[in-house]
């Protein structure tokens, strides 16, 4: 077999050169990035690494998630090196790699979320920054135990979600896909002064979930609130309230609207364009962000990659926000 060829700046390993290979051939990771594995046998590691989270024994409506993975790395063949909306180039700026799924039991969703925590650990205990691709939104409470434990302090947390994902229990189950932050803020592993829900909308249960809410230290961002305060008032708002407190961002793709990301589990009308998403996490830049994930796409509902595209983009504007951190501290 003939040797890939690749993009290579900075010394870093980018991804497979398309001038040279068509894009729609060869391995689907991410970007069409290396494997960690490879460059571990070249004696080399990754600064951020990308790992997936095939998991969705957690959903409380339709199931597919655990598909996600595949299907957002699918969908990312068409990302280039060059990223012209934070005028960066992640692959050359820091070494990105694709550290492959998660080995997750499907059948028991405690020892799911211990072994995500785990691996986590495992992955950044080089000093690495993770960016997860899930998945159904269970995955991000063992991710955020395991991003606190690093930061060595509770984390902010920038939560895009049409959800609050604060509620109780389901059925009598403490850890299912709507119930991780109250779990995190329970436990002690998010920061309550340095908390936000951006692009929630749609009905609840009662008022209650909302005073539930408040009580642990969250604001809100509706949907509402980007479409008439706009972008930039949104993105300041954020950096008041996160400051420069160790940040988690976790983004469930049904913040979009269904009309761009129809490939989700709990879909619901009037949510943010997936420019909205990119230009407020544009605005985020400089943050010290540590971590991140993005979940809840399902391919089986998805058409013509509407989701998986947006998902694809919006986890490439998330590793340019972490390549020009770290390549800037």
């Amino acid at each position: 077999m003939l040797e890939t060829p690749r993009v290579v700046e900075n010394g870093n390993i980018g991804p497979v050169n398309s001038a040279k290979v068509p894009r729609y051939s060869g391995e689907p990771t991410f970007a069409l990035l290396p494997r960690l594995r490879d460059l571990e046998t070249e004696g080399r590691t990754a600064d951020i690494k990308i790992i997936g989270a095939p998991f969705d024994t957690g959903v409380s409506y339709r199931p597919g998630a655990r598909f996600g993975p595949s299907h957002v790395r699918q969908s990312s063949r068409l990302l280039r090196p060059y990223n012209p909306g934070t005028s960066t180039s992640p692959f050359a700026q820091v070494q990105v790699a694709d550290a492959g799924d998660m080995a997750l039991n499907p059948f028991n969703i405690k020892e799911a979320i211990s072994s995500i925590e785990e691996d986590a650990l495992a992955l950044t205990e080089d000093g690495a920054t993770l960016l997860t691709i899930g998945g159904d939104h269970t995955i991000a409470l063992p991710l955020l135990r395991a991003a606190s434990k690093r930061a060595g302090e509770p984390v902010a947390l920038l939560h895009f979600d049409a959800h609050l994902d604060t509620w109780d229990t389901y059925f009598g189950a403490d850890y299912t896909h709507g119930t991780p932050f109250r779990r995190a803020a329970e436990e002690g592993v998010i920061n309550s002064s340095a908390l936000c829900h951006v692009g929630t909308r749609g009905p609840l249960y009662g008022k209650k979930d909302l005073d539930d809410d408040e009580a642990f230290g969250f604001g809100i961002v509706s949907s509402a609130d980007i479409f008439h305060k706009g972008v930039g008032e949104v993105v300041s708002m954020l950096r008041d309230r996160i400051g420069n407190s160790p940040l988690y961002i976790s983004l469930d793709i049904d913040v979009l609207d269904p009309a761009h990301a129809p490939g989700t589990g709990t879909p619901e009308a009037g949510g943010m364009t997936s420019r909205e998403l990119l230009e407020i996490f544009r605005g985020l830049r400089g943050l010290n962000l540590v971590g991140a994930d993005v979940v809840e796409v399902l391919p089986g509902y998805d058409h013509a990659e509407l989701t998986g595209i947006a998902a694809a983009h919006a986890s490439y504007d998330l590793l340019s926000l972490m390549a020009d951190l770290r390549a800037n501290a």
